[in-house]
């Protein structure tokens, strides 16, 4: 409609206007005419104003259709709509320089970190690049606006000695069951939670998991994992499908925050330095990398997309560095 409408106008100018006055017009049009819906009724155009929360709206659609998790479009759309609360004014006006005025300001406010002030950038460059794609805008204002340096930082993970502490410590086989399971798939907490009794084939020592994007993958366990996995489904006495449940009637589907709490607690009582699932995860994958595993098979057992993120989970001990230069090098 937005196209028929410059084309009308042009054509009505042919005879008055140069080629290079025609197309000039034409672009300005475009531009003037990105930030509204022209609907013919009978003949008769009328313009009807896009907003930001409408075309806010249709964006996280559009995620929704792509896959991302309610979590994520969640994130999305409290980010944009800050944005839109602080600096007030239409899409089609933003700036390259507005956009990097309203990080600085806000990391300065929220002393943020440099990736949270990344991540924030990632969604604006996703709305703005949509924005552009579907001819809201005629160019991205993220598009200058470069990734954030966050440098490298050595995270910690749980060593043996701490392991076996923790394992040795739980006062209930749920726990101890939710720690060999984590410890031996590597699976995301959110995805252990999602878990079924159904989910389960001890036979095979393995279980279906959903991760992100509803992906569908195989994870495996050890044995230890399956025996304390089976005493703990012997124990109970309620019949929920979910594989974990909480320990107080009514037994109901344990959530992330009730297995981040649990390992937070026992942590805290045994003064282990911040016990929290994805440190199992971040644990098994650097223990993969040391044992040689291949990077593109540890990146399946993740549910990785991209291998670059494997190689992030993977701290590679600086003792077997020294080994391998010997070994190759020296």
């Amino acid at each position: 409609m937005k196209e028929t409408f410059i084309t009308q106008i042009t054509e009505a100018m042919s005879g008055t206007l140069t080629v290079d006055q025609m197309t000039q017009l034409s672009s300005v049009l475009l531009q003037t005419l990105s930030g509204y819906t022209l609907i013919d009724e009978g003949g008769k155009v009328q313009e009807d104003i896009v907003t930001n929360t409408r075309l806010l709206e249709i964006f996280l659609s559009a995620k929704l259709v792509e896959g991302c998790s309610a979590k994520t479009i969640k994130y999305y759309e409290t980010t944009i709509k800050q944005l839109f609360k602080y600096m007030p004014k239409a899409v089609k006006d933003y700036s390259t320089d507005d956009l990097r005025a309203y990080l600085a300001v806000f990391q300065k406010k929220h002393k943020s970190s440099k990736v949270t002030i990344d991540n924030i950038r990632r969604i604006f460059s996703s709305f703005f690049s949509w924005l552009e794609d579907e001819d809201f805008i005629l160019k991205s204002p993220v598009r200058r606006i470069h990734k954030v340096k966050t440098g490298e930082q050595v995270k910690e993970i749980i060593s043996d000695e701490n392991m076996e502490v923790l394992r040795d410590n739980c006062k209930s086989i749920r726990d101890l069951a939710i720690i060999d399971l984590l410890s031996s798939t590597g699976m995301r907490v959110g995805e252990l939670v999602k878990l079924n009794r159904a989910d389960v084939n001890f036979n095979e020592r393995e279980c279906i998991v959903f991760g992100k994007g509803n992906k569908e993958r195989v994870v495996y366990f050890n044995a230890r994992a399956k025996i304390h996995l089976q005493q703990y489904l012997k124990s109970r006495k309620d019949k929920n499908p979910a594989l974990f449940v909480t320990l107080r009637t009514p037994h109901s589907r344990l959530t992330i925050c009730g297995v981040e709490s649990r390992l937070r607690e026992l942590g805290k009582r045994l003064e282990i330095h911040k016990v929290h699932p994805h440190k199992f995860r971040r644990t098994l994958a650097t223990i993969a990398i040391d044992k040689g595993m291949p990077i593109e098979q540890l990146q399946k057992l993740l549910g990785h997309k991209r291998i670059d993120t494997t190689l992030q989970y993977a701290m590679v001990k600086q003792s077997n560095v020294k080994l391998s230069h010997r070994k190759y090098i020296g």
